[in-house]
Parts: structure tokens; sequence; C-alpha cells
């Protein structure tokens, strides 16, 4: 009940065949391929941007809380749609 064995991925490989075709095989793991390199890739540049930013452990930096932005009020409208497009409402 351990690891597959040889017969188990011959099987598994002949339904993968048979489900997408030998023609879409190759560019499916072409394509897997090329998104793992660029998780790798991205992974990488993630942990070299967080030890650069990272403070040292000797120094303190006080943070204080800034205030949220103000949002615009909403100023309600008769009919937007007609005034983003007047053209469309002229019959």
């Amino acid at each position: 009940m351990g690891s597959l064995s040889a017969t188990h991925w011959l099987l598994i490989a002949l339904v993968f065949v048979l489900l997408f075709g030998a023609k879409r095989l190759p560019d499916a793991a072409r394509g897997l391929g090329r998104s793992l390199r660029i998780f790798k890739s991205e992974m990488q540049e993630m942990q070299t941007e967080g030890g650069k930013s990272a403070p040292s452990a000797g120094t303190s930096t006080a943070s204080t809380p800034q205030a949220p932005a103000e949002l615009p009020s909403a100023q309600p409208t008769a009919n937007p749609a007609a005034q983003a497009n007047p053209d469309l409402h002229k019959a």
C-alpha cells in the first residue's frame, strides 16, 4: 500500500493519453513547466525582498497609526446611464 509500481504509472500515463490525446500532452507539460519556473522565480524574489526590508533586531521602529482617508460623498443622480452616454437614449 506504499508507493506506486511501474505498472501503476504506465496505467496512469495511458489514461492521460486517452483523455487528452498525444498532441495536447506536450503542450500541457510545456505550460506546466513554464508556470513552475515563474512560480519558483517569484518565490526567490519574495525571499530576497523579505530579507532586505526586514528591520534589524537592534532597532526599534515606532509606528503611528494613520487616519483613514475620507471617501468622497456620493451624490445621488437621476439616471447615471443617461448621463454617461446620452446618445443611447435618443429615439
